[in-house]
């Protein structure tokens, strides 16, 4: 069963320091993002943990300062489906923090039954896209000062399979979970493509990562029978901790080895998806995105 396993999840390894760094990782109380901010702390970088629920991020960083000697962590309250709260984050942020080198879009919600943020966008569309989205774009001049910086956009392979239906981005006239789920991940592609193209002059690169399929909260909506295929091959699904390589691949990887706006996958450039190589879609999902918030961004 070991040596199955061992051929869906590659080892990776690196002794690169980050003493000295600031990142940002969103969704960090559990999953993935803890494990990403653990690793990162555990390098000598300053992390903080971007949590929509303040109390699990308070106990994410007492336990990461716990496992990891000497870790320089902090949790700040972060609701990616209220852009006032956003604004808010980034407020302290600006207030707090000197310099930031690595903004890790890792928070999501997956496959959940029809939802609204606050602000009326689609649940999955507006935390996934839209919420990074603009979160991105009020700390990019922190990322710039702090230059050379990185974005890291958490994706999915479930993006293959997503389209951005532009005429019905709220999902009233046709909703399905996985439908959504999919369109999301795969505007984090689009994203990170035209945002390399925007931000590589200015010492600001960005990637997109799937980590696999992990075993996370995440996955609490999702229902028989994908729920039952689940189960059966649970064997094969990633731990947090190895779900969060190709996360930290791309934050610790030499600049000059890596490929601003790329896909990631399995600690290795990997191509994505035909659509999530469309720069026409990727550049009206950034005019769209830019409409539905309200923003200049050019």
């Amino acid at each position: 069963m070991q040596a199955i396993r061992s051929l869906f999840v590659p080892k990776w390894s690196s002794d690169v320091v980050l003493e000295g760094k600031t990142a940002m990782v969103t969704g960090a109380n559990t999953g993935i993002g803890k494990e990403t901010a653990k690793d990162l702390a555990g390098r000598g970088a300053r992390v903080i943990l971007a949590c929509r629920d303040m109390a699990k991020g308070e106990q994410a960083a007492r336990d990461i300062m716990r496992e990891v000697k000497g870790a320089k962590v902090v949790a700040r309250q972060l609701d990616l489906a209220d852009t006032k709260s956003i604004c808010q984050f980034a407020e302290n942020i600006y207030n707090t923090e000197k310099a930031l080198h690595y903004l890790i879009n890792n928070a999501g919600v997956a496959i959940c039954p029809h939802a609204m943020t606050v602000d009326g966008y689609e649940m999955q569309f507006g935390v996934n896209h839209l919420g990074h989205f603009f979160l991105t774009f009020l700390l990019l001049d922190l990322l710039k000062h702090s230059a050379p910086s990185r974005i890291i956009n958490v994706s999915s392979a479930a993006h293959a399979m997503g389209k951005i239906q532009f005429d019905d981005l709220s999902g009233e006239k046709d909703y399905h979970p996985v439908r959504a789920y999919a369109q999301s991940k795969l505007a984090n592609v689009l994203f990170t493509r035209e945002l390399a193209k925007r931000t590589e002059v200015q010492g600001v690169t960005a990637y997109s990562v799937d980590p696999g399929m992990v075993n996370t909260e995440i996955t609490r909506h999702i229902r028989r029978p994908l729920v039952d295929l689940f189960k059966t091959f649970s064997f094969l699904l990633r731990t947090p901790a190895e779900g969060a390589h190709t996360i930290i691949y791309c934050t610790v990887t030499p600049e000059n080895q890596l490929r601003t706006g790329g896909y990631y996958r399995n600690c290795a450039i990997a191509e994505s998806c035909r659509a999530g190589q469309d720069d026409g879609t990727a550049l009206k999902l950034w005019a769209v995105s830019c409409h539905l918030l309200g923003i200049r961004w050019r």
